[in-house]
């Protein structure tokens, strides 16, 4: 069974590689933006990790602590979709039997939340402040739960791609990003631009939520033309350090509009969690 501390060692080297990766509209250290810098998330990834990675602590409270952590040390939402993805995959981990596979027991993590892990997530989110989230009439986390958290997700998976996990046991990471990371991986051996090839098919994919909770779906066929001339260009080379320079100019023209692609960030850092988690496992 794999242990807290190489689940700390994976979440903390996934989010490591989150601002590692070129990937236009983030944050890296290639360039930093939308008034956060690359220490804000190496920083949070530090402080959330004990909590999202507590045997303890129900899912919701994985969750809720992992963000109070980042709240207090960065003030800011660096990582909450990081956390909504990556807490019920530690949950799945700690129960996983030996030739059960990852995927099949986070069904089961997911099949079986509870109304309180919605109250500690609500309360997470709330604390998260994150930006355009709007209201639902259905269930708000404003008000107090009255379903299971996965029954939210559901309610909220028509406009948040990371809810929509919840609904589909992850879907988009192991049916896509995965087998993109690993085609990626063994065609350049490197772990960062392995990440930018699965950000740049998700987001030629999918719209980024992020995006159009804030914007509608103003930018969204513009966003989706620069993204595939990316990953065209990136599925085309042996060498992508030749595309640093386009990079460059893609991200340069994402944060003149303050265009943050962060669900698809997000969906991009479980997936390179996954990866490291199933290594450890081995």
């Amino acid at each position: 069974m794999i242990t807290q501390t190489q689940l700390i060692k994976a979440y903390k080297q996934a989010c490591m590689c989150d601002v590692q990766a070129f990937k236009p509209g983030n944050v890296s250290v290639f360039n930093e933006g939308h008034e956060m810098t690359v220490d804000d998330f190496i920083l949070s990834a530090e402080v959330s990790a004990v909590a999202i990675t507590n045997k303890r602590f129900s899912l919701g409270e994985k969750i809720y602590y992992a963000v109070k952590a980042t709240r207090e040390a960065v003030g800011c939402n660096t990582n909450l979709g990081i956390i909504l993805l990556c807490a019920p995959l530690v949950q799945a981990a700690y129960q996983q039997q030996k030739g059960l596979a990852l995927r099949n027991v986070l069904q089961q993590v997911l099949e079986n939340t509870s109304i309180k892990d919605a109250e500690w997530v609500f309360k997470a989110i709330s604390l998260a402040a994150p930006g355009g989230l709007g209201s639902s009439k259905q269930q708000d986390v404003s008000d107090a739960p009255f379903v299971s958290l996965t029954e939210a997700m559901e309610i909220a998976s028509d406009r948040d791609r990371i809810a929509m996990q919840y609904t589909t046991n992850y879907k988009d990471i192991f049916d896509f990003a995965i087998l993109r990371y690993n085609t990626a991986f063994v065609k350049f051996e490197n772990q960062a631009w392995a990440a930018v090839s699965v950000f740049t098919g998700l987001l030629s994919k999918y719209p980024d939520s992020h995006i159009e909770r804030k914007y509608g779906d103003k930018y969204s066929g513009w966003v989706l033309k620069q993204i595939i001339t990316v990953d065209d260009a990136l599925l085309n080379t042996q060498d992508p350090e030749q595309l640093v320079p386009m990079l460059h100019e893609v991200d340069r023209m994402f944060k003149a509009k303050s265009i943050n692609p962060g669900t698809t960030a997000d969906l991009t850092v479980a997936t390179v969690f996954i990866i490291l988690m199933e290594a450890f496992s081995v």
